[in-house]
């Protein structure tokens, strides 16, 4: 099993950066994919990138060249950094892991593939 706590999300100003962590307990063996997905209320979740056990990565097209996706294994944490923030990027983001072998482009229309998730940190761009 594993389990996803994320931290960082607040309330920052258009234009801004925040960085979201997620730390990975339980089987920290980290041979499985990650990504970062985000959902606004009254809309569908979405995929908004992806890391998988190769290292390659995957972002949807509206955060290209803004956000990162990173991982450190010895701290057993997942970041993404994200600059130039829009308020559309305003949603709860969620941190997942899938023990299938997913690679990260896959895993940006692959949720259903994400068996392991975390409860969300919130994100706030005015």
């Amino acid at each position: 099993h594993v389990q996803l706590v994320e931290s960082g999300g607040s309330s920052v100003q258009a234009g801004g950066s925040l960085r979201l962590s997620c730390v990975i307990s339980g089987y920290t063996k980290i041979d499985y994919s990650l990504a970062w997905f985000r959902q606004v209320p009254g809309k569908e979740r979405e995929a908004v990138a992806a890391l998988d056990v190769d290292g390659d990565t995957a972002y949807a097209d509206f955060v290209k060249g803004r956000f990162t996706i990173s991982i450190d294994k010895a701290k057993h944490t997942l970041y993404l950094q994200m600059n130039s923030l829009k308020p559309e990027d305003t949603a709860m983001y969620y941190c997942a892991a899938s023990f299938l072998r997913v690679t990260a482009i896959e895993a940006l229309d692959a949720e259903a593939d994400f068996g392991y998730w975390g409860r969300g940190t919130q994100v706030t761009v005015s």
